[in-house]
């Protein structure tokens, strides 16, 4: 039975990413379907298009973050968030392969997570520019729960040097 209170929202960080397919498109449902199913999307960083990481033989991606409140637990949205990628095609084939969609959690207030399908903050966080550049427009002041630095520190000391332009759309 309710007792007629909302259930608590939390803050949580998401970077959707897309190399294969309408690129943009992709994104754009990602983002429909998110405020469908996870909660209001608060703040969109603009696209950025971003070479690939891990396995450069491949097309650039289109990244967006996303800040969502949500009421759903880290993982219920993670499960929101892998059904939304198999909708839009994504097929696990390799280890940072080719993908339709990917949307991954980066952060989820500041809770650490640790459990064998979610860990949260995002592990490689720290060493992704196309991940921070994002994150940093919506949210340079946040710090990271474990390394207590905000995300502008962290883009400022990034190891990666893989370029990351604001995409301007073709």
């Amino acid at each position: 039975m309710s007792d007629g209170t909302a259930p608590a929202t939390m803050l949580a960080y998401l970077l959707l990413g897309s190399n294969l397919g309408n690129r943009a498109a992709l994104l754009a449902a990602a983002r429909q379907q998110l405020a469908a199913t996870a909660g209001e999307i608060v703040a969109a960083s603009g696209l950025y298009e971003t070479a690939a990481w891990g396995r450069e033989d491949q097309p650039a991606f289109l990244n967006q973050a996303l800040a969502v409140r949500t009421s759903l637990s880290p993982e219920a949205l993670l499960v929101a968030c892998q059904a939304i990628e198999q909708r839009a095609g994504r097929q696990r084939l390799e280890h940072w392969g080719s993908r339709t969609l990917d949307v991954d959690i980066l952060l989820f207030e500041d809770e650490i997570i640790d459990t064998p399908t979610l860990t949260v903050p995002h592990p490689r966080l720290p060493e992704r520019r196309f991940a921070l550049v994002p994150l940093a427009e919506i949210a340079a002041t946040l710090l990271h729960p474990q390394l207590h630095e905000t995300i502008a520190t962290l883009l400022l000391h990034c190891p990666d040097p893989l370029p990351v332009q604001l995409w301007a759309g073709k």
